[in-house]
């Protein structure tokens, strides 16, 4: 259960946790300072591997530490790509894909996602999702480009197949208007 102040991505970790089992193939679209790699890493366990992307070393340096620090960086492969190239480096159905878009806290915010790779990724997400995967998208409003970003991912979203996907929208009525967004995706199939 999620604590009554839940933070975005706690929300997002929550909905995520109950397919991360021993042994699965997990995705961080978006590394970042490596919390959801550490936290998906912790999951899949010592048979398990996660997949971090980040197109910034600076971030990808962040989650090594994060990782290092937990002893797990051997559960995780750093990769210094963007996340529409996903389908060409993960192996097999994945159990869990989480993304955070928007800009790396503490890092360059020019440097942000864009609606049109995040869409690329998003599919590519999806082809790799095993039955019962899950999906975790936190989008950031509150930087130049991101009601765009926002305004895909939802469009995308709202147009999976109800036979199978099962999509939630989460916002934050009694928060900001540049407050996060949460969208969870599930394919359809058997539970994790």
């Amino acid at each position: 259960m999620v604590a009554r102040s839940a933070s975005a991505v706690q929300w997002a970790q929550s909905f995520i946790a109950p397919v991360l089992v021993p042994g699965c193939l997990a995705v961080d679209a978006t590394a970042g300072n490596g919390l959801d790699t550490l936290f998906l890493a912790r999951g899949v366990g010592p048979q398990g591997k996660v997949f971090a992307f980040d197109i910034q070393i600076q971030a990808l340096e962040k989650t090594r530490a994060q990782l290092a620090g937990a002893g797990l960086l051997d559960r995780v492969i750093l990769l210094a790509a963007d996340h529409r190239e996903m389908a060409a480096h993960v192996p097999g159905a994945v159990k869990a894909v989480m993304f955070n878009l928007g800009y790396l806290p503490g890092g360059d915010h020019g440097i942000i996602t864009r609606p049109e790779s995040t869409l690329e990724a998003l599919k590519a997400a999806l082809s790799l999702l095993a039955s019962g995967g899950r999906i975790s998208l936190v989008v950031y409003t509150g930087h130049p480009g991101a009601t765009e970003e926002l305004r895909v991912v939802e469009e995308f979203t709202r147009g999976l197949s109800s036979r199978q996907y099962t999509v939630v929208r989460l916002s934050f009525w009694n928060r900001s208007s540049r407050a996060p967004v949460v969208i969870l995706v599930e394919k359809a199939g058997a539970e994790a």
